[in-house]
């Protein structure tokens, strides 16, 4: 039985990975080679991937593909995208090409407000606590200037902060609830160095206003943090085409397929279990967008999938009509993105998906993203309602089994060809590979 061990963080990585070898990796005899070989030969390019993280030992790596021929409010861009599941970028750039002779896409950010909060107890006359609120409101203002100060000169800073009872809900529970706007930065650091110092303020203002008694003096901060749930971050992404061009396929006219498309949207509007897959396909697009840009996708999965729910039930991010002959497909979501700061001006490959798309404001890669989402939603959705998610599927995932079972070059192209003409399933590339080799 492994032991606890202390000072771990201290240990050179060669040492960590020695560790983990001896206590959890007895079995398996290439594990300190494997952890190994991702290292980069570049030993300034691994310290600089060591010091992202703690405790690094080694590289994940995930595929950098391009999604080319995106038409976006009457620009062409080639979209990199950081994802490993197979058939995405393919999709994403069929739904690109389809699309780009209709007109492209239109993306429009609506707002940018961010969100932070101090979370606090105050166990008194809530009218008190608002006249102490009105006396100070200038003074975090004013305590945060050397903060904002060069926010300011970008044309960011806070926008507002308003004090919000929060005692039906938990009781003496209020907060400060501020509002952002960082600009072409992400701006978590900014928002929550800002609500901290706040915080400071409030309870150090609370502590002598003369109004307050012994016990309401004694007002408890809890946290203050920004918010990664942004309703008024929003942008919006849409196609728009006539009906009759819908169709590419003979056995389909473009009105049976706009039918069959709307009514695949509305069961994910009304139904959870489809909803969930259904907005899965679009994160699809926007988080290998996110991820390829140093931006952080953890923050804006919860928030988009809190927007999916904010009408009480769990819903389509997508919607389509048709209104006088013209189909309409389109999204809104919040999204919070920067293009300075952090990863953005770290990681070469950060840094050079910025470059391809062309130096993007932090609202442009807003918009890209969100039309990389839509682009993956119509695709998924086109081949559910036409010929199958499987069969494009399969066709893409073939080289990950053939992979798999250590298939050589030309096993590979054996396979490929015979699996033209050939259903693709687990089983079935198996028990081929199998023939082939007896």
């Amino acid at each position: 039985m492994t032991k606890p061990i202390n000072g771990f963080s201290k240990l050179s990585k060669s040492e960590k990975i020695d560790w983990l070898a001896e206590n959890y990796l007895k079995n398996n005899e290439n594990a300190v080679s494997i952890l190994k070989q991702y290292w980069n030969e570049d030993d300034k390019l691994q310290k600089l991937h060591d010091e992202f993280i703690e405790n690094t030992v080694s590289n994940f790596y995930l595929p950098l593909g391009l999604a080319p021929n995106f038409l976006i409010n009457g620009k062409y861009y080639v979209i990199p995208m950081a994802i490993e599941e197979s058939s995405v970028v393919a999709a994403a750039s069929k739904a690109a090409k389809f699309w780009s002779e209709r007109g492209g896409f239109k993306a429009s950010v609506i707002n940018q407000k961010k969100i932070g909060q101090v979370h606090f107890l105050f166990s008194g006359d809530f009218s008190k606590l608002q006249r102490l609120f009105k006396i100070i409101e200038p003074k975090l203002r004013e305590a945060v200037k050397p903060i904002t100060r060069n926010m300011e000169k970008r044309g960011g800073g806070i926008l507002s902060i308003d004090l919000i009872n929060k005692t039906q809900d938990l009781e003496n529970y209020y907060q400060l609830f501020a509002k952002f706007d960082t600009r072409d930065s992400m701006g978590a650091n900014f928002i929550n160095s800002c609500l901290e110092k706040f915080a400071e303020v409030l309870q150090e203002e609370a502590s002598k206003f003369e109004e307050f008694s012994a016990k309401e003096k004694e007002l408890q901060i809890i946290m203050s943090i920004l918010s990664n749930y942004v309703p008024e971050c929003i942008v919006r992404a849409e196609v728009s085409c006539p009906v009759a061009e819908l169709s590419e396929d003979k056995n389909m006219t473009g009105e049976q397929f706009t039918e069959k498309f709307i009514q695949a949207v509305r069961i994910a509007e009304i139904e959870p279990y489809r909803a969930v897959t259904h907005n899965k396909g679009a994160m699809n697009g926007i988080d290998a967008v996110v991820l390829a840009t140093g931006n952080d996708f953890r923050a804006v999965e919860a928030g988009i999938h809190a927007y999916a729910s904010r009408n009480g039930s769990y819903s389509s991010l997508t919607h389509a009509s048709v209104e006088d002959g013209i189909f309409k497909f389109w999204m809104e979501i919040p999204l919070a993105l920067g293009t300075v700061g952090g990863l953005t001006s770290l990681h070469p490959l950060v840094k050079l998906a910025l470059d391809i798309l062309q130096k993007p404001s932090a609202s442009e890669l807003m918009e890209i993203t969100a039309v990389a989402g839509l682009a993956q939603n119509f695709a998924a959705l086109r081949s559910l309602t036409t010929t199958g998610i499987q069969q494009g599927h399969m066709k893409m995932h073939l080289m990950n089994i053939l992979n798999q079972h250590k298939a050589s070059e030309i096993e590979k192209k054996e396979m490929v060809e015979y699996f033209t003409h050939h259903t693709i399933t687990h089983s079935s590339v198996i028990e081929q590979l199998e023939k082939m080799r007896s």
